[in-house]
């Protein structure tokens, strides 16, 4: 089954990394002869990192990021290789490499490594291609870190097609994780509540975000962690879109909130700057004309998703009562 088709009804495919396709073969990931058989069949391809970035191959004025089974020995010793899933066109896996891919020889000097973060950024990839990649970087950061059982201190091995590890000495199974987050635009009327840290660029700010803690509802985490930046109160909650977010493995949950009061008390630990925003303003900082300089977040982020659906009078509505 593809899963190219449901995408256009969902907000979150317009997200970065929003869009993936792959069908993820979860029924099939312990069956050694069908993925031994789907490693060698025509169509397949790997994506392939070193560390937590990708290496591409350039083709004139475009970035492939796919390599043929055949090719993966030569760009350098592989830790790791995982079932991603299929799409119409094949099987696709992830390799990680545990050395650097080679610098010389035939067609190296065609090789880049570029993060992924600048890769969805200047559109170098197609969206389904960009999905992908984040399904890849963070199930490889995921083994790259958990080599050993949490559980008895053992090393782990790989099961399930890179969906799973076991480890032999307690027998214990460890799975991929994926961190909530959520992140959410506060709203009273026409004002919406935006933050900036430090690490921001220059005049950017943001919807306010935090993970979800074990125990916690998404309503529980956006009123908490508003509550803790900024003092708002926060009455009702609205989801709105979710976006993978691979830095290095995240759920984003993005989400409205009904604020219920109006004083902002900054945490300096977490924010350098936060205030209200009329609706004016925010649509003055997507059209670069904001008085004071101000910018929207990167497109690329949930956030930038958020605050245009409040310039343009599209978030909930929240009834009075």
């Amino acid at each position: 089954m593809f899963l190219h088709a449901p995408h256009s009804l969902d907000a979150s495919a317009l997200t970065g990394y929003g869009v993936n396709g792959l069908d993820r073969l979860a029924a099939r990931r312990d069956d050694a002869p069908f993925v031994a058989d789907l490693a060698t069949a025509a169509g397949t391809r790997h994506l392939v990192f070193h560390g937590d970035i990708p290496l591409l191959r350039k083709r004139g004025e475009t970035h492939d990021p796919f390599f043929q089974p055949a090719e993966i020995a030569g760009l350098g010793a592989v830790r790791e290789t995982v079932l991603l899933g299929r799409d119409e066109d094949g099987a696709m896996f992830g390799s990680l490499l545990e050395a650097p891919a080679a610098e010389s020889g035939e067609g190296a000097q065609d090789m880049i490594s570029m993060d992924l973060r600048s890769i969805a950024a200047q559109g170098l990839l197609p969206a389904p291609t960009l999905g992908a990649m984040a399904e890849c970087k963070s199930l490889l950061y995921w083994h790259a870190r958990h080599r050993f059982c949490s559980n008895c201190g053992a090393p782990t091995r790989l099961a399930a097609s890179g969906w799973r590890r076991e480890c032999d000495a307690c027998e214990a199974q460890h799975f991929p994780r994926t961190d909530p987050v959520a992140i959410m635009l506060i709203v009273d009327g026409d004002s919406c509540l935006l933050g900036r840290q430090a690490r921001f660029p220059a005049g950017m700010y943001s919807a306010l975000a935090g993970f979800v803690e074990p125990g916690e509802t998404i309503e529980h985490a956006v009123r908490r962690e508003i509550s803790e930046e900024s003092a708002i109160v926060v009455g009702r909650v609205a989801y709105h879109a979710s976006q993978p977010w691979p830095f290095p493995a995240s759920l984003m949950i993005g989400c409205f909130g009904e604020a219920l009061s109006r004083e902002v008390v900054i945490d300096r630990t977490e924010l350098e700057d936060a205030r209200w925003f009329s609706r004016a303003e925010a649509q003055a900082m997507f059209e670069g004309r904001h008085e004071g300089g101000l910018l929207a977040p990167s497109r690329l982020a949930i956030a930038w998703h958020l605050l245009r659906a409040f310039a343009e009078g599209r978030e909930p509505r929240f009834p009075a009562g």
